[in-house]
C-alpha cells in the first residue's frame, strides 16, 4: 500500500529527506535510495523540482539549544503586546447576540433548506460562507429542533418541516 500517493508527490515537486531506515523509505520519498545512508544532525537530501538530488548539511539545533535560546529571551523582560493585534474585535463570536438576531438567522437557514431540499454541513457552509463548525452547529440545531432528522446509515438528513 503507497503510503504517499503519486498525486501527493506530483504536488510536491521539490523535497527534502532526513535521515530514513530503509531503501524503501528513501524510494517513497525521493524515488530513489540514499536517504538510508545519511547521517542525522541535519544532514538530507535536497531534490529540486528538477528531479536532481544534492546532499546538503542544514544546520543541527538541539532541544536543549532551542530551550536555552527562548529561556534568555524570556529574561529580556515582561512581553509588549501591540493592543490593535490583540484586542478583541467588537463583532466576536464569543459575545451574546440579539434574540431578534438569532430568530431571523434561524429563519434564514429554514428558508434556504426548504428551497432547496437539502440539508447538509458543508452545503450550509457553501450558502452561508461560513466555517464548519458554525455550519455543524446550525444543522445540529435544527436537528434538536425537529427541522430536520437525524443523520441516517449513510450520513444523510431529511427534511421534515415544509
Amino acid at each position: 500500500m503507497d503510503v504517499v500517493t503519486g498525486v501527493i508527490k506530483a504536488n510536491f515537486p521539490t523535497r527534502i529527506s532526513f535521515a530514513v531506515t530503509s531503501k524503501i523509505d528513501s524510494r517513497t520519498i525521493l524515488g530513489e535510495q540514499g536517504a538510508e545512508q545519511l547521517l542525522g544532525m541535519g544532514d538530507m537530501l535536497y531534490m529540486a523540482s528538477g528531479g536532481k538530488i544534492i546532499r546538503v548539511h542544514g544546520p543541527f539545533v538541539s532541544d536543549n539549544e532551542v530551550q536555552d535560546i527562548v529561556d534568555h529571551l524570556k529574561m529580556q523582560g515582561d512581553p509588549n503586546y501591540m493592543e490593535e493585534i490583540t484586542k478583541e474585535d467588537e463583532n466576536s463570536s464569543t459575545e451574546s447576540h440579539d434574540e431578534t438576531e438569532d430568530e431571523e438567522n434561524d429563519r434564514y437557514n429554514q428558508a434556504i433548506i426548504q428551497r432547496d431540499q437539502k440539508v447538509s454541513t458543508s452545503y450550509i457552509q457553501r450558502q452561508l460562507r461560513i466555517g464548519y463548525n458554525r455550519a455543524a452547529n446550525i444543522v445540529e440545531r435544527m436537528e434538536k429542533e425537529g427541522i430536520v432528522s437525524a443523520p441516517n446509515y449513510s450520513g444523510k438528513r431529511e427534511i421534515l418541516v415544509e
